[in-house]
């Protein structure tokens, strides 16, 4: 039996619309995108069809199969401590706060509201901004709503997944992690934006990067197989394996959360 498979309550998909998601290249040295490059790179790179494009390199409106995509340019820094409140957050990138002290311009790039599913319109976000990113010398990509805050190297490091159709759930779900002498805690922010309450970890004992991957694998199955956790449910690798889960108040997360005792 494979991963989580005796696992079977699912969601009945509906159709509504979904609110625009959105993210944040940032450039250095008053550079930009040229939006022209980045369109030949979604064709000839991804495949993807593009049409009804308007716009310049200030700003572009067009269609990625059929989604509706926005990119503007703004020479400025994003305003207010948006970038400092989440550099503290940032583990995966050591040096961002000195990689962004002074970078002169970001981009905003949306997918706008549509019927289509959660999963197609982040993975249409996500190749978009590989086709920013590879044809520019951006430094990395924000995403307030989750407090992501990504370098470019890292978010390149994801086109083979992409391109797999694999989805890079790091890249859309920020995954905190803390340490303590009681255990590890790890817990997400940003599975409402596909309509799942937020999960965490507490004083687990488990070594720190095998439960990374185990909760990343958590986090990919509940997205990709549209599962619903019921509370006082089980889950694990095998039928032997029980990792209870139960509803209450978020420790780290606004609202409920789902605690997987690891």
């Amino acid at each position: 039996m494979g991963l989580f498979d005796f696992l079977k309550k699912k969601e009945t998909p509906q159709k509504k619309e979904k609110s625009v998601i959105l993210a944040m290249p940032l450039f250095t040295d008053n550079e930009n995108y040229n939006i022209e490059i980045v369109i030949e790179n979604l064709k000839n790179f991804w495949g993807l069809s593009i049409t009804d494009f308007s716009g310049d390199d200030n700003s572009a409106v067009f269609k990625i199969n059929n989604e509706l995509v926005a990119v503007a340019y703004i020479p400025a820094q994003i305003p207010g401590e948006e970038i400092a409140t989440t550099i503290e957050y940032a583990y995966n990138w050591h040096t961002a706060k000195e990689d962004l002290k002074d970078y002169t311009g970001h981009a905003i790039v949306s997918v706008m509201s549509s019927q289509g599913s959660q999963i197609e319109r982040y993975t249409i976000l996500s190749k978009l901004l590989c086709s920013i990113l590879s044809t520019t010398n951006s430094v990395g990509v924000y995403q307030g709503k989750q407090t992501l805050l990504i370098p470019r190297n890292q978010y390149l490091e994801n086109i083979n997944d992409l391109q797999q159709g694999k989805s890079p759930v790091h890249l859309w779900i920020y995954i905190g992690i803390k340490t303590s002498e009681q255990g590890n805690y790890m817990y997400t922010y940003g599975l409402p934006e596909f309509e799942k309450q937020e999960m965490e970890v507490l004083q687990s004992p488990m070594e720190l990067g095998e439960l990374f991957n185990f909760f990343t694998n958590i986090i990919s199955y509940v997205i990709n197989s549209n599962v619903v956790f019921r509370n006082g449910e089980t889950l694990g690798y095998t039928e032997d394996q029980k990792i209870k889960i139960t509803s209450s108040k978020g420790f780290f997360v606004e609202g409920e959360a789902f605690k997987l005792e690891m």
